[in-house]
């Protein structure tokens, strides 16, 4: 591998200066939040480091930007109700689990993606756009009982530190949990294939 080949394969490095603005040290320009967004949208990789302490903080940058995309008319991406259970996982016992989850299921919808991108190409109708709709559906429906099958209980407090009164949902019965366990299951063995079946896999 040439040393040219090895700069390309390097992420970018982004610095973060006191006045919030951002340096790319590759293109020696300033850079806003929609730069990076793009950039990401593109396959560029970078880290972003604070220009004063050399603390990398490209987390808190990419939070930003998805923040940023949040707020654009049009574009929300992040139900409500996955953000309060995201929420709810900071500080639990299953905290350690939930970005590995994330990682493979929003990988398999990378992968579902192309797929649904094809059908549509071949298709150009509208039965198309609605299979994308309906397994978009199942899957958000998939994942949001994963979350709830994962915590233990709500924690609901209110001001005065009281529980707060809201209606008791009934446990998930056995045959529900049976059944979400083969939906987890199935998705693994759907993302192993694709895995195998991918160029240049061994």
């Amino acid at each position: 591998m040439t040393e040219t080949t090895t700069k390309a394969a390097e992420p970018v490095t982004i610095k973060k200066y006191a006045n919030r603005r951002l340096y790319n040290t590759g293109t020696s320009t300033y850079v806003t939040l929609e730069d990076l967004a793009a950039m990401v949208k593109k396959g560029e990789d970078f880290v972003v480091y604070d220009a004063k302490t050399g603390e990398e903080i490209t987390r808190s940058v990419l939070t930003q930007i998805i923040f940023e995309q949040e707020n654009k008319e049009g574009q929300n991406l992040l139900p409500i109700a996955f953000l309060r259970q995201l929420i709810r996982f900071y500080g639990d016992s299953m905290q350690m689990l939930v970005p590995r989850y994330l990682e493979v299921s929003i990988e398999s919808l990378t992968r579902e993606q192309e797929k649904f991108r094809n059908q549509m190409a071949q298709a150009f109708g509208v039965g198309a756009f609605t299979s994308l709709e309906e397994q978009v559906r199942r899957n958000m429906e998939m994942f949001e009982r994963a979350f709830a099958m994962f915590a233990p209980f709500a924690r609901r407090e209110t001001a005065g530190g009281e529980a707060a009164a809201e209606p008791e949902k009934s446990p998930p019965k056995s045959g529900d949990i049976d059944d979400l366990k083969r939906q987890l299951d199935e998705m693994k063995r759907k993302v192993d294939r694709l895995t195998e079946k991918e160029p240049g896999a061994e």
